[in-house]
């Protein structure tokens, strides 16, 4: 398979994804401000997700990038993330529609966390397809950035019984740590671009 088709049926789903989450903040009714005031809730739930499917999206441009060939395992570990992802409106909205409640803050954080673990495996697959001396594992090397998001949706998830805005801001943690592209491959094919010339 062409990993332009590959790429072109995630960025897809990005975009239908991201289509969903909107459609989840209902116009309100109403000509005055405070009409606005029970969307707080939907808008930050909304304002958040987007970001996460963002940098889903950004990381995932990235990392395509750099992949020379496409494996069948590559294709099912890439279907796993963009299954997880799709969730992002349903959770998202949950949590937005019930003010940030303990179970939708906890179930929003499970989605996270097995979201960004498929992620981590898709890279693994990708490091397998490719090899060893890898442009992709040179740049990624161990993914401390990956495998410390996985600890704090955990601990988002755990922290929602004591407080669903403590867990929830645990989310908005990783999404800042995140926020800032990953420039490790972006760099590591500049780096053999310049070597090659």
């Amino acid at each position: 398979m062409n990993k332009g088709r590959l790429e072109a049926f995630s960025d897809g789903v990005f975009a239908i994804i991201i289509t969903i989450m909107v459609l989840e903040i209902k116009v309100p009714e109403g000509e005055n401000l405070m009409t606005l005031k029970p969307l707080i809730p939907k808008f930050i739930s909304y304002v958040l997700s987007f970001t996460y499917v963002g940098i889903y999206w950004n990381n995932h441009h990235h990392l395509m990038h750099a992949v020379k060939k496409i494996s069948g395992q590559m294709m099912w570990a890439n279907l796993n993330l963009l299954f997880w992802l799709s969730l992002f409106p349903v959770t998202a909205g949950w949590m937005g529609e019930n003010h940030f409640a303990l179970w939708p803050v906890v179930v929003y954080g499970i989605v996270l966390f097995l979201a960004a673990l498929a992620y981590l495996l898709l890279v693994i697959v990708i490091k397998k397809t490719e090899g060893e001396h890898s442009l992709i594992v040179q740049a990624i090397g161990n993914d401390s950035k990956g495998k410390i998001s996985l600890v704090f949706y955990v601990l988002g998830a755990g922290l929602a019984f004591i407080s669903p805005w403590v867990g929830a801001s645990m989310y908005v943690v990783v999404a800042c740590i995140w926020f800032i592209p990953d420039r490790r491959i972006e760099h590591a094919i500049h780096q053999t671009l310049e070597e090659k010339n």
